[in-house]
C-alpha cells in the first residue's frame, strides 16, 4: 500500500518548464520586432485607443459622425461668404452703378453735361482746385448759353466782401450775384479766381437785370473799376483761361460754343458795365461766337 505513494513523486510538471524555456526563446526576438513595429503603428494605437474608449461609450457613435462631419468646417472657410465680400468689396456694381449715375444715367435722367477735364493744357490761374470745383458742378445741358463779364466798379474787394454786400444790403437771399470772381491782387491774389456758392449749386445768377437771362448766363467778375482803370494783365490772362475752360465744361449749344458778351451788351437796362475803358473788341475777338 505504500508503493501507491511512489508514482506521485513522479512529476508531470517537469515537461511544462520544458515548453517554458521553448517560449523564452521564441520571446526575445518578438520585443526586437516590436519595437520597429511600435515606432511606426505608435500613432495608430494611441488614436485606436482615443476611437476605443470613444467606441465604448455610448455617445461614441454620435460622436464619430460629429468629428467627420466637416460641414461647419467647409462652411467656414467656403467662398460664399468670400464672394460676398468680394462682391461688396470690390465695388464691381457699387462703383460701377455710381459711374452711371454720374454719366448715363444723370445725362439721361438730369440732362448733365460730363467734366472734359484739362486736355494737357498748362493752366496758370487755374488751379486744380479751381478745376475740380468746376468740374463737380452737376451742369445741365444746353443751359449756359452765356457768358457775361463785369467789373465791379470798385478798386478793390474779393468774392466774400461782394458777397456781404449782396446778401446783406442788396437783400439776396442767396448772396454773391456773380459765379466768379477774378481779383486783381488788393483783397484777393491778383488774377486768383474765386467760386461762388452759385456755381457749386448751379443756381441762376443775380447779375442780369432779368431773371431768363440769369437762368442762362454765367456771371465774371472783375475787381476794378474799368471807367478810371484797366484790367491788371494777370486779370487778362485769368479771364482768358476761365472763360476757354467753362465753355469746355459747359459744352455746345446748338453746335456752338457760349456767347461771351459784356454786361452792358446783354442788359435790358442801360449800364456802363463792365466799364468804358474795358476792352471789348479784344473780347469778341478772343471768343467769336
Amino acid at each position: 500500500m505504500e508503493i501507491v505513494p511512489s508514482p506521485t513523486p513522479t512529476p508531470r510538471p517537469t515537461p511544462d518548464p520544458a515548453p517554458s524555456p521553448v517560449k523564452r526563446p521564441f520571446v526575445p526576438p518578438s520585443p526586437e520586432a516590436t519595437p520597429h513595429k511600435t515606432t511606426q503603428p505608435s500613432p495608430t494605437s494611441k488614436p485606436a485607443e482615443r476611437e476605443q474608449p470613444e467606441s465604448t461609450t455610448t455617445p461614441s457613435p454620435v460622436q464619430t459622425p460629429s468629428t467627420p462631419t466637416p460641414v461647419p468646417q467647409k462652411e467656414t472657410p467656403t467662398p460664399t461668404p468670400k464672394k460676398k465680400h468680394h462682391w461688396f468689396f470690390f465695388g464691381g456694381r457699387d462703383d460701377s452703378d455710381s459711374i452711371v449715375v454720374q454719366k448715363s444715367g444723370a445725362e439721361a435722367e438730369k440732362d448733365l453735361v460730363p467734366a472734359t477735364g484739362g486736355g494737357g493744357v498748362q493752366w496758370q490761374y487755374l488751379t486744380p482746385a479751381v478745376r475740380k470745383a468746376i468740374d463737380d458742378a452737376h451742369v445741365a445741358r444746353n443751359r449756359w448759353k452765356y457768358i457775361i463779364v463785369h467789373n465791379s466798379g470798385t478798386r478793390q474787394g474779393n468774392a466774400r466782401i461782394f458777397d456781404y454786400y449782396h446778401r446783406r444790403v442788396r437783400k439776396m437771399p442767396n448772396g454773391l450775384a456773380y459765379h466768379f470772381v477774378i481779383g486783381n491782387g488788393t483783397s484777393s491774389g491778383n488774377g486768383q479766381i474765386e467760386i461762388g456758392n452759385r456755381w457749386d449749386r448751379q443756381l441762376n445768377g443775380g447779375h442780369v437785370h432779368s431773371d431768363y437771362l440769369n437762368y442762362i448766363s454765367i456771371g465774371i467778375c472783375l475787381v476794378g473799376d474799368f471807367n478810371r482803370d484797366l484790367p491788371t494783365k494777370a486779370e487778362y490772362e485769368a479771364l482768358d483761361e476761365l472763360i476757354r475752360y467753362l465753355r469746355r465744361r459747359v459744352g455746345k449749344i446748338d453746335g456752338k460754343y457760349s456767347i461771351v458778351r459784356g454786361h452792358r451788351e446783354i442788359n435790358p437796362r442801360p449800364t456802363d458795365c463792365p466799364g468804358n475803358r474795358f476792352p471789348l473788341n479784344w473780347l469778341h475777338r478772343s471768343f467769336p461766337d
